[in-house]
């Protein structure tokens, strides 16, 4: 299964979301704002970020661009987790460098079917 850095501020959103996903075998680790997003993705080299975009600090937008910056951490797939869901969102989280985006309330089984796609890709690309 994956490692998975959940970047949230919202407590209860960011424990929910880390119990369903550990339950179904996912090793996640979780930061509260931009800043320690950026860090424990430099640290810890997730195998996918889960970046909410509405984030003190450093918002959401500007820790993927800093991440997608960093030759070290520019191959981590990002998928924005937004209650951002206004039309141009989307195209607008992936100009910042997400490879994907998905809406808040969760849809589990929507999410995980971007995290193994996201995963996978990765992994392929990651053999070449």
């Amino acid at each position: 299964m994956a490692r998975v850095l959940i970047v949230e501020d919202n407590e209860m959103n960011r424990d929910m979301l880390a119990r369903r996903l550990s339950r179904r075998g996912h090793e996640v680790s979780v930061a509260v704002d931009g800043r320690m997003g950026i860090e424990r993705a430099r640290a810890e080299v997730p195998d996918v970020i889960l970046m909410d975009l509405s984030l003190p600090e450093v918002d959401g937008w500007e820790a993927t661009r800093r991440l997608k910056a960093d030759s070290a951490t520019a191959p981590i797939p990002v998928i924005a987790l937004t209650a951002h869901a206004m039309p141009g969102d989307s195209a607008r989280a992936r100009e910042a460098g997400c490879d994907d985006y998905d809406t808040k309330p969760v849809e589990l089984a929507r999410l995980l079917a971007k995290i193994a796609a996201l995963t996978a890709r990765s992994m392929d690309e990651g053999t070449k």
